[in-house]
């Protein structure tokens, strides 16, 4: 054999062994591109009903007034779908993934619910109010005697004989707006 058939044979194996070397890390590369792509689709945690959660969020009105935030702080915790939220509010969280930001409009019946007029009432000052001087603004913690319930309530107006209280949640009769953003879903 001729000392350049020699070579000829050499370069030959070496352009052999480059080719499967490049054909190795190409199978490598597209194995990796599986595995991310199974990964992403087969394991996408996202969160339903008894999963712990955490979330920030900011609330608005329909006038664009934020009503309640806690972005920059601690994410509010609670167990999606157990009653520990306002309707609408687990139920824009459902389904969402770590991460994820979604911004939604609450109707009132998905909110605090209408406003209701039956909730606000005039007590007798000298029969049953226990405060000397109540003031407008001012919030009571009132506990009813057939049940045990106890209710916090608004003083809305105030005379020399009665005191008026209001029952309904601050946010009762409003549309809301939530920003929410997923940071944690424990599963149970």
């Amino acid at each position: 054999m001729k000392k350049s058939e020699k070579i000829k044979g050499k370069e030959s194996a070496v352009a052999r062994k480059k080719k499967y070397v490049m054909y190795g890390i190409l199978a490598a590369a597209g194995i990796i591109v599986i595995a991310i792509i199974w990964f992403v689709a087969f394991n996408h945690v996202v969160a339903k009903a008894g999963d712990s959660v955490g979330v920030y969020y900011t609330g608005k009105l329909d006038n664009g007034t934020v009503f309640d935030t806690n972005v920059n702080k601690t994410p509010l915790e609670f167990t999606l779908g157990s009653g520990q939220m306002i309707t609408g509010f687990d139920e824009a969280v459902a389904g969402m993934a770590v991460g994820e930001v979604k911004t939604v409009r609450l109707p009132v019946d998905q909110a605090y619910g209408p406003y209701r007029p039956d909730l606000v009432v005039k007590v007798n000052r000298s029969a049953n109010f226990s405060i000397a001087n109540p003031v407008i603004g001012d919030q009571l913690t009132v506990t009813n005697p057939s049940n045990g319930e106890t209710t916090t309530v608004k003083i809305i107006n105030v005379t020399p004989s009665t005191v008026t209280v209001d029952a309904n949640y601050e946010l009762a009769g409003q549309n809301l707006t939530f920003t929410i953003q997923v940071a944690t879903i424990g599963k149970k």
